[in-house]
């Protein structure tokens, strides 16, 4: 669903006025650019949020990966 929104100045800050319906029940929220686009998204309020709700590892991530041997020290 594509809106518009207006860009304004608040202070020396750039800011966007969002839409009602796109408006976050959050106070913070990340901000990343992909390419030329902004992207905005929830800051979760904790970590227990975040891990329920971030990002997912595949299950081979660790695939290929060499599980060294313990290494004996001397102190």
């Amino acid at each position: 669903m594509d809106r518009t929104a207006k860009i304004f100045l608040n202070n020396r800050s750039q800011a966007v006025r969002l839409p009602k319906d796109f408006q976050f029940s959050v106070s913070e929220v990340f901000i990343r650019k992909q390419g030329d686009e902004v992207v905005l998204s929830p800051r979760p309020s904790n970590w227990d949020a975040y891990l329920e709700n971030g990002p997912v590892a595949p299950a081979d991530f660790m695939a290929g990966i060499e599980d060294l041997p313990v290494q004996e020290r001397e102190f």
